[in-house]
């Protein structure tokens, strides 16, 4: 009560934020004149000017009123189109690291270009994240004209560019991309070989385009790149012939949860299957050496409960490809990992892909968390903003419309049955083409759109489907969606990124018209006229009541129900929604409908019959979010134990750039070569022991094999007084003067490429082998509840535990490799080609594997690659020491307690 009246008395805060931002809108009108009154070249010659002011050290925020009407006097001569005050409000959010949410219609690829231009003036560079490759190349090509015309250049990154394409994509003042390609292109580049090869800048400042859909919806499965693993093909269709002899009892399916078991009945009965087929060894399905068939027949059990063709993924030129649950798109290339694709492929019984292994990962939430400065944009956030804010630091602000919103919603209209509520959605539907008034239905699935396309088509409804099915026609289908009497069917409409448009799109219609017209009078006529036209359809269109937009069935996000009521009402224009709800939907099926079903058949509602009352949509509102707040969790678990290794992975990513920048890492490989001495003598010779308890056979034999030379540590312990620590000198120097003579032998330079190559690709085998260890640790991690232990701080434990081991097998693999390395150059003229730049050293070791499709996981673990030589990437026990970023590992810790550094302040905590 108290909080309400101060609200009505003071105003929100996100009103008094937008009042703030409204004063610096005036500054910004007042200049207006001066750069109206600027010629082509004096208005882009500010360009230069705000550079040589922030070199001069003023900050971006005091250029910010010259620079946004410097843009907005561009746009109007440019892209004719002048931004509205509530644009230049959205603009200054993005700029000051904030999400702007601004309906459908309000130009927020036009608001971005406001901020860009600002943060571009730093030459520091500026992302631009796009939901697709589409959106991503038609806001360049379009948004590019403006930052061409103010002296700006402008990149896009697509699917299949080459290295050196991307690579002047990122150096250009503004890039725009999809999520997938700039967080591929992060892993990739941290997986190359030489620094020059690398294609991405530092990271500045990012913009997100539907804000919610990139950060919210696909941060559930991270960025995976995978090479190949072994090719059990055989296996998965043997096991998928099996799954359709279980009956129902055989198993328990959660659809909630995602998840399926097989019940004690449907153990015995796979076992039966199985010992028939040849499959299984042994007494039964859990014996270990059956272990990998279990894993077959659980991703095979999920393939045929869990996963709907046309639901979830669709057949398409003898491939499973994923369909995105939020936009309905096609994912052409993304594959579900732990083999579940495989299972897939085998049910639909097309070519099954060779499994894929983990190579590197990244969360989009960690990703995105990189950037120095982050900022989103969207219809709908606000139903999001705590896991903004919590997740990322990000606060949402509603931006005002430019004009009032005149769009109906009506309440939802729930019927007992599915049968019934598509009878009257469809009797809707036949009304409002009746009077010429366009209508928008929106469905879940490609399953859904063709079921209510056949009932248009036998009640002789003229209509249109988009859906992943006609992905390629979506252009044309939405252009003329606002036209007189048009019936579109679309599977989600989020991140569509096209206005719907009363009347039919004008650009688009002009556009074909002309398409083959040289004589520009004729082209002036035909402008004029389709002009006239369509301008009649629009107030036609108006007069029916404006685009009419139907809900089949309530998402699992308000968001996504948001987006499709925002497709009607832009700009003020007219429209109207409504949802039509069954208790049969997959929401009111899963989530319980038990109470409603209750009370409508208390209110004696009758077959045929409809509720439509607020307390229902207000019931329905109230299971969403209890559906948001299960899938945030979710999330917020994934990103935990993402969080486990993120210290580990900027420590690997970090120290693998050193060794790629560096000329000579002769020292770092020094200190290597004596840590695995120290380790091997300690392991053979116990502190504190006497000399009888020392194993100096097994001393001998194991330098022999790490290092290839011959010591003779029996003759040593027989000198009086010697030492632990003279034995380790002595072998310190006797490997030395082994890797001097064969630095003699092939020369300095070639030492120093084959010491930075044999780093590098050891070090990516160790991470690799790391990864597919963590992935194990992470699928039976959860068992440890059982023993009353917390997964998360076992997985925390264990996970430091793996990292420490993987750099003592890192270290010792690359000393015995370069101590046993030979080539065999007979002629010189051959060494100077292998130092050659241009190429990769693959003499000394295997070729690193070919790059795989990228794969889309249920969960996501990410760990480092090298030994980390810097404090400032890793956690101290003791704390963390000013200046201590690059202080060298071996090196005297500047703390003054007489330790190396590695072993005080520059030690990792596994916490």
């Amino acid at each position: 009560m108290l909080v309400s009246l101060l609200t009505k008395i003071f105003g929100s805060a996100n009103e008094r934020m937008v009042k703030k931002y409204l004063k610096v809108v005036e500054k910004i009108n007042q200049l207006e004149p001066k750069y109206v009154a600027m010629s082509d070249d004096e208005l882009r010659a500010q360009t230069q000017l705000f550079k040589e002011r922030l070199e001069k050290g003023e900050t971006l925020d005091d250029i910010l009123p010259e620079a946004f009407a410097t843009a907005r006097e561009a746009s109007k001569r440019v892209l004719g189109m002048r931004p509205f005050d509530v644009q230049l409000v959205g603009g200054m959010v993005l700029h000051n690291g904030l999400i702007a949410e601004m309906r459908t219609g309000e130009g927020k690829t036009l608001v971005a270009t406001l901020p860009v231009y600002l943060n571009a003036l730093s030459g520091k560079g500026v992302h631009v994240v796009t939901v697709n490759d589409y959106l991503a190349s038609r806001d360049s090509s379009w948004m590019g004209r403006l930052y061409n015309y103010l002296g700006l250049s402008t990149g896009c990154i697509v699917h299949g560019m080459s290295d050196h394409q991307r690579r002047d994509a990122y150096h250009s003042d503004v890039t725009y991309g999809t999520n997938h390609e700039f967080g591929f292109d992060y892993l990739r580049d941290n997986m190359k070989f030489r620094f020059e090869d690398m294609v991405m800048r530092p990271f500045n400042y990012a913009i997100v385009d539907e804000v919610d859909s990139i950060l919210i919806d696909e941060a559930r499965t991270p960025l995976i790149i995978s090479g190949s693993a072994e090719d059990s093909s055989d296996l998965y269709r043997s096991i998928n012939a099996l799954i359709p002899k279980l009956a129902p009892e055989h198993y328990e399916k959660d659809e909630k949860q995602r998840s399926v078991t097989l019940t004690d009945t449907g153990i015995e009965r796979i076992e039966e299957l199985l010992r028939e087929a040849g499959l299984i060894h042994g007494e039964t399905l859990y014996d270990i050496h059956n272990i990998s068939v279990v894993h077959h027949v659980n991703q095979a059990l999920k393939a045929h409960t869990l996963f709907t063709r046309d639901v979830d993924y669709i057949v398409k030129n003898n491939k499973v490809i994923i369909i995105d649950e939020f936009t309905g798109r096609m994912m052409d290339g993304r594959r579900y990992s732990e083999g579940l694709h495989q299972a897939l492929e085998a049910k639909e019984g097309v070519t099954i892909e060779t499994e894929n292994q983990t190579l590197a990962s990244i969360t989009y939430q960690n990703f995105f968390r990189m950037y120095p400065k982050l900022s989103g944009m969207t219809g709908t956030a606000m139903t999001e903003a705590h896991e903004f804010e919590e997740i990322y630091k990000l606060r949402t602000v509603d931006i005002p419309t430019n004009r009032p919103v005149a769009r109906i919603d009506n309440d939802d209209e729930v019927y007992l049955t599915a049968q019934e509520k598509y009878k009257a959605m469809i009797e809707q539907i036949k009304i409002c083409q009746q009077k010429g008034q366009p209508v928008l239905v929106g469905t879940t699935s490609i399953e859904k759109s063709e079921m209510i396309s056949q009932m248009l088509q036998t009640e002789k409804v003229k209509h249109q489907v988009l859906n992943a099915r006609y992905h390629e026609q979506e252009a044309a289908i939405i252009t003329e969606a606002g036209a007189p009497g048009a019936v579109t069917i679309a599977t989600n409409m989020a991140g569509r990124g096209t206005d719907i448009k009363l009347g039919g799109n004008l650009e688009a219609r002009i556009a074909k018209e002309i398409a083959g017209l040289t004589d520009e009078n004729e082209v002036k006529k035909v402008v004029d006229r389709v002009t006239e036209e369509v301008k009649a359809l629009e107030e036609q269109v108006k007069a029916a009541g404006g685009l009419y937009v139907i809900g089949t069935e309530r998402h699992e996000s308000r968001r996504i129900d948001n987006q499709l009521r925002g497709r009607s009402g832009r700009q003020g224009d007219p429209g109207e929604s409504k949802f039509y709800i069954s208790l049969q939907d997959d929401l009111m099926r899963i989530f319980g409908s038990d109470r409603l079903d209750a009370m409508l058949r208390k209110l004696g509602v009758k077959e045929g019959e409809a509720i439509s009352h607020a307390w229902i949509s207000k019931a329905l509102e109230r299971a969403q979010q209890k559906v948001e707040a299960r899938n945030f969790d979710i999330r917020k678990h994934l990103l935990r134990y993402d969080d486990v290794m993120n210290d580990q992975r900027k420590i690997i990513y970090e120290q693998r750039r050193e060794l790629m920048l560096s000329q000579d890492i002769s020292e770092m490989v020094a200190d290597m070569r004596s840590d695995v001495i120290e380790t091997i003598v300690q392991r053979h010779i116990p502190q504190d022991s006497l000399i009888e308890q020392w194993d100096l056979e097994g001393l001998q034999s194991e330098i022999h094999r790490v290092f290839g030379i011959h010591i003779d540590a029996k003759a040593w312990a027989n000198e009086e007084g010697i030492a632990e620590a003279e034995i380790i000198q002595r072998i310190i120097e006797a490997v030395s003067q082994h890797m001097k003579a064969k630095e003699e032998k092939y020369g300095a330079l070639m030492m120093r490429t084959a010491e930075t190559n044999m780093v590098l690709r050891i070090l990516d085998k160790c991470w690799k082998d790391h990864l597919l260890t963590l992935d194990q640790l992470r699928q039976g991690i959860n068992l440890r509840a059982y023993a009353q232990g917390n997964p998360l701080n076992e997985y925390k434990r264990e996970a430091f535990v793996l990292f420490q081991n993987m750099l003592e097998v890192l270290r010792e693999e690359t000393i015995s490799s370069l101590a046993h390395f030979e080539i065999d150059v007979p002629d010189p003229t051959i060494l100077s080609q292998l130092l050659n730049p241009e190429m990769n050293f693959d003499l000394l070791e295997e070729q690193t594997p070919a790059w795989e499709d990228p794969e889309v996981t249920p969960e996501a673990e990410v760990v480092p690659l090298t030994r980390p030589n810097r404090s400032s990437q890793s956690r101290s026990s003791s704390g963390g020491i000013e200046g201590s970023g690059r202080i060298q590992r071996n090196a005297a810790c500047p703390c003054g307690s007489g330790k190396k550094f590695k072993h005080c302040h520059g030690a990792i905590d596994p916490s």
